[in-house]
């Protein structure tokens, strides 16, 4: 059950409210509609009760408010919009990612597939998906977990008939296996035909909570559709009758052949063809909005352009041309409008007996106890399911090798620098600047397409999700860095011969930081990244390390001072008098080197500050 209690959105300037002290339910086991015309706060609502947007009240989620919640996915299903998600991801990749964040097995994905109908395209691109199928998409994600309610933002909207039909009767099987279902619409038959139970929203305000039989009774009306060359005849034939028995019944002419007759009934409109000879090729009950003299909260909802052509035929196929009666209504008529919303409730059945699609996915069995492995799951899936990575790793070491075969060329270069392809004239080498671009892409990517932020807004700042990037882009970068070296030292060898490839003396302590400087550069980018949500800032932080931070921390240790720092990896082998196993202090004692160095130093201070400034967002985010 989903309970919202006096939802105010926050005052926008001299505008009104969007959302004006909303309160109402959706109960299990039960379709709930929030209805309303564009602009009447239906997404914002929904925004409020899933504490995207700021406001004011509560929403409680089988008695619990979200953020109270461990795991907010695995009770609520959301739709909002479009999938989110990157464009060049295949579908089950995508949903295997999103098995592995919500800790849910991998075969979870192919379950779903099956369920909504998308086997068949499950190696699709998410950017080549037309909109019947990024809906679709959308259901399976907001499935994936097996959350016990579905919270979905208007998800007919520029659907064809069909899938409107296919997704109706997904959400009635939803509901039917005990589960909570609300969704937003501004289409009131829409509304009458597939709810249960219709919330009616008007300027942010609550006019109307009521069932759908009561609904369709008070804010619909039945009409009858005729199909005859004889259009213009028959709309006459029927308001003269009309007049003749004192009736109140209206005639419409919807263009080409079709009539729209209110007040009547299909036995009267039949026999009045009959009478005079009319050919009538189509004669149903629909149901109809009400016209613009029937109330202040009555609106002419937006169609697909096949919607108009094919409405009887979907009236037909639902079963449901739930009616609308006032007080002059014939007795008759009003009889068959009950007979028409008692049949609204088989719906679920009909559709599906009729659509051919699979059942829906069996119920699964999640752990709620958290799993150290999950996030490095999702971040091995999410970097490794996209070919942005490889196609930069492969740029980095075409740049480092034609960098050094240059250098090599030019001469005066150390050899250090020459197998790390690093010129004076650049602040970082081809694969420092590399690993941070990739480091900056492992948060930047999820502030773009956040696929991750369906269910709260934001890429979720949890330190296990940071704790799996930095590992991820630590490994990356190592192996970008010994493959960069390695890589340059082959090409040096086959271009000048063993000379240029020599491996220098002091090996160690220059291996040593060149792991840190790359390394440290890729970290930066995660968390300048995470800290900025953007890709550019990420990049841009790993720059002004030697560009900016460097001068400074040289300023710093040249000034005037009173002691300095110098032979401080000697005084720390002192130290540690210890030896340590298979000669650690010799690690140690390279690592001390690089951090006295003035690029390590500015490297170090940083990630230091980067790292800060995560944990208090972080921590800013959580007591929000």
């Amino acid at each position: 059950m989903i309970q919202a209690f006096g939802l105010t959105s926050n005052p926008c300037k001299d505008l009104p409210l969007a959302v004006d002290d909303l309160s109402f339910e959706a109960r299990a086991g039960r379709v709930t509609a929030l209805l309303g015309a564009a602009g009447a706060g239906k997404t914002t609502a929904l925004r409020l009760m899933l504490e995207i947007q700021q406001g004011r009240g509560i929403t409680y989620f089988r008695g619990r408010p979200l953020h109270r919640i461990a795991h907010p996915s695995r009770e609520v299903g959301v739709l909002l919009g479009d999938v989110p998600g990157h464009p060049a991801r295949t579908v089950r990749g995508h949903l295997r990612m999103l098995c592995a964040a919500a800790g849910v097995p991998v075969r979870r994905a192919d379950e779903v597939l099956e369920a909504v109908g998308l086997v068949s395209l499950r190696d699709e691109r998410l950017g080549t998906l037309s909109r019947g199928m990024d809906r679709r998409l959308g259901l399976a994600c907001a499935l994936l977990p097996d959350p016990h309610a579905l919270v979905l933002d208007d998800p007919a909207d520029r659907l064809s008939t069909r899938e409107r039909h296919w997704l109706h009767g997904m959400l009635r099987s939803r509901a039917a296996q005990g589960g909570t279902v609300l969704f937003t619409t501004a289409d009131p038959k829409e509304a009458a035909h597939t709810a249960d139970h219709v919330v009616t929203l008007d300027k942010g305000r609550l006019v109307a909570d009521q069932d759908a039989t009561d609904f369709a009774r008070t804010r619909l009306r039945p009409r009858v559709a005729v199909r005859t060359p004889h259009a213009a005849r028959l709309a006459a034939l029927i308001a003269k009758e009309a007049r003749t028995t004192q009736r109140s019944v209206e005639v419409v002419r919807e263009g080409g052949n079709r009539l729209s007759v209110y007040g009547s009934t299909c036995a009267d409109v039949g026999e009045t063809a009959f009478r005079h000879g009319v050919l009538v090729h189509q004669l149903a009950d629909e149901t109809g909005d009400m016209g613009p003299g029937a109330g202040p909260f009555a609106w002419e909802a937006p169609h697909a352009p096949e919607e108009t052509q094919d409405d009887a035929a979907a009236s037909e196929f639902t079963g449901s041309a739930a009616p609308a009666a006032d007080d002059a209504e014939p007795p008759v008529a009003a009889v068959q409008a009950e007979g028409r919303a008692r049949e609204n409730a088989r719906s679920a059945e009909e559709l599906k007996a009729a659509d051919p699609l699979s059942p829906f996915p069996p119920h699964i069995s999640v752990r709620s106890a958290p799993s150290p492995l999950r996030p490095l799951r999702y971040e091995l899936r999410r970097a490794a399911g996209i070919g942005t990575g490889f196609l930069t790793a492969a740029a980095i070491l075409a740049a480092s090798a034609v960098t050094a075969v240059l250098l090599a060329r030019v001469g005066h270069t150390p050899q250090s620098r020459l197998l790390a392809a690093w010129p004076r004239e650049l602040p970082l080498p081809p694969a420092a600047l590399g690993a941070g671009l990739l480091g900056a892409l492992a948060f930047g990517d999820e502030f773009r397409h956040p696929a991750l932020a369906a269910d709260r807004g934001t890429v979720p700042r949890r330190l296990g999700l940071l704790a799996a990037k930095l590992l991820v882009t630590a490994a990356t970068a190592l192996l970008l860095a010994f493959l960069t070296v390695g890589c340059d030292a082959e090409v040096l060898y086959l271009v000048y011969g063993r000379e240029a490839a020599d491996v220098p003396a002091d090996w160690l302590a220059l291996s040593v930081g060149w792991v840190g400087l790359v390394v440290g550069c890729a970290w930066s980018g995660v968390l300048a990244a995470g800290v900025f949500r953007s890709t550019t800032a990420g990049l841009a932080a790993v720059v002004a390390v030697p560009v900016l931070v460097v001068p400074l921390v040289q300023k710093a240790l040249e000034g005037a001072s009173v002691r300095t720092a110098a032979g401080f990896p000697m005084r720390l082998r002192q130290v540690f008098l210890l030896q340590w196993p298979f000669g650690g202090e010799r690690y140690l004692s390279a690592v001390a080197r690089v951090l006295v160095q003035p690029v390590g130093s500015a490297l170090a201070l940083s990630l230091s500050a980067l790292l800060c400034a995560y944990l208090l967002t972080t921590l800013r985010s959580r007591v929000r």
